[in-house]
């Protein structure tokens, strides 16, 4: 099948790996344009155009894809499908008309639960048990289309984003080889039982200890590798990367009730965590016990103020 592929991270890199492998034909690749990265700020190509440069596919990179002279290359390339994974761009009407079978998205959540941008950190956040990949015909909606094939996956107890976000990537890769070779009745969406997963935003990183104990160790496993869920500590940003609840334990929210090799027990409004992987602003992740040995915290003090 003659297919373009849309798609910029790791998640959507592994499809095109994926189709590539399957002996799908890829007529061109788009990909957001080269982003400032590190602490260089260098224009970065994304995962996706690094993918294609290595498998020697024609690479396009446009701002927008309203624009008449975009639409026409598109249209030019004949494609049977065009296949969309975490693009980042949206894909007005005239385009989604181009191909002969449509536009096809990769989606990292059980439709219509999670529709929207950040679909993996929502679903670790609410304490879902369950997520998984929905293969989708596109609209002109937003994740609204008929679902052509799904498939669930649990979450485990000590997923973070980043590990849930490899399952996935994995999974849909295998997903979107299967839809195309096996073509089905698309079903429609149940939109009474949609949920939107905004966009993450930063300031929802910042711990605030007045909240249960499970609601924080679910943050720091859904903003954990970005942009980590983060207290404060003598007046700097500490951002913990590792904890577990230790349910027994009472005292005053953001109060430090133990401090020893085996984590820094901080209370919450119930429960308490027991932080076992933090670092501080401009340090490198550390241990509690590494941790402790440079920065000794006693029982009494506070995080967060």
């Amino acid at each position: 099948m003659k297919i373009l592929f849309a798609g910029t991270p790791e998640f959507a890199a592994a499809a095109l790996t994926s189709l590539h492998g399957a002996g799908h034909e890829i007529a061109l690749v788009l990909t957001q344009p080269d982003r400032p990265s590190g602490r260089g700020l260098q224009r970065t190509p994304s995962a996706v155009k690094r993918c294609a440069e290595s498998l020697g596919f024609a690479i396009a990179q446009p701002r927008t894809l309203r624009d008449a002279c975009t639409i026409e290359a598109l249209a030019a390339q004949a494609a049977d499908a065009m296949i969309v994974a975490a693009y980042g761009l949206i894909l007005p009407r005239e385009v989604l008309a181009i191909p002969r079978r449509g536009c096809i998205n990769i989606h990292a959540s059980l439709l219509p639960r999670w529709r929207g941008a950040a679909p993996i950190q929502r679903a670790l956040l609410a304490g879902d048990r369950e997520t998984g990949i929905s293969i989708m015909q596109m609209d002109e909606g937003l994740d609204t289309g008929a679902v052509l094939l799904r498939e669930a996956i649990p979450i485990a107890p000590d997923d973070t984003a980043q590990s849930l976000h490899d399952k996935l990537a994995a999974l849909g890769a295998r997903l979107i080889v299967k839809a195309l070779a096996e073509p089905r009745d698309a079903v429609s969406q149940d939109d009474r039982a949609a949920t939107y997963a905004a966009k993450i935003d930063k300031r929802e990183a910042l711990i605030d200890w007045r909240e249960t104990a499970g609601t924080i160790e679910r943050k720091v496993r859904a903003f954990n590798p970005v942009p980590g869920a983060a207290t404060k500590y003598r007046g700097d940003v500490l951002k913990i990367w590792g904890a577990s609840l230790a349910p027994d334990v009472r005292g005053e929210p953001g109060g430090v009730c133990a401090a020893d090799e085996r984590g820094i027990v901080v209370a919450a409004g119930e429960g308490a965590l027991r932080v076992t992987e933090l670092q501080r602003a401009g340090g490198r992740r550390l241990s509690a016990a590494t941790f402790l040995a440079g920065s000794p915290l006693k029982p009494g003090e506070r995080l967060g103020d």
